[in-house]
């Protein structure tokens, strides 16, 4: 199947799993209905191998996947994880204290460094290990694991808002 005629199928499936871009920023912005959308788009035959081909085709391999998902679906011009985290890391640190906001900076240079699965919450131990060396160390420094999770979830929503 050629890239544009995937392309096509994709659109036309779309509607199926989402009806406006505002539904979609709402599934996006959290953990476990981002991971519920991308198991729905792979059970459609579209898994990773296929979403990667078609974020090349829209020129799109630096930008987020709901970028891609936004510009087939909505014709919004995808920007990159880089853009998208520069325009709205002052609002996501503004919500968390100091000790937190180190912890979400981090979070969020491996996010565009590596993509959107960086935000899964099964990231969340190895990139707690990664900064602290230990998930007691990190539980120590940001005030316990609820706490924790609370802002890793949490922030999330602020990095799709318009």
């Amino acid at each position: 199947m050629s890239a544009g005629l995937f392309v096509e199928r994709l659109f036309g499936e779309l509607p199926a799993l989402f009806r406006d871009e505002d539904e979609l920023r709402a599934l996006w912005g959290t953990p476990d209905t981002r991971r519920k959308l991308l198991e729905a788009l792979r059970a459609k035959g579209f898994g990773e191998d296929e979403l990667a081909a078609i974020r090349r085709v829209v020129d799109a391999e630096k930008s987020d996947l709901y970028d891609v998902l936004a510009y087939i679906a909505f014709a919004s011009a995808p920007i990159t994880r880089e853009e998208r985290v520069a325009a709205r890391k002052s609002l996501i640190l503004a919500q968390y204290d100091d000790k937190q906001q180190q912890f979400l900076d981090f979070v969020l240079a491996e996010y565009v460094k590596e993509g959107v699965q960086e935000l899964d919450q099964e990231k969340l131990t190895p990139l707690l290990e990664l900064k602290y060396r230990a998930v007691s160390d990190a539980a120590r420094e940001l005030g316990g694991i609820t706490r924790i999770r609370d802002a890793f979830i949490g922030f999330q929503k602020y990095l799709y808002q318009v």
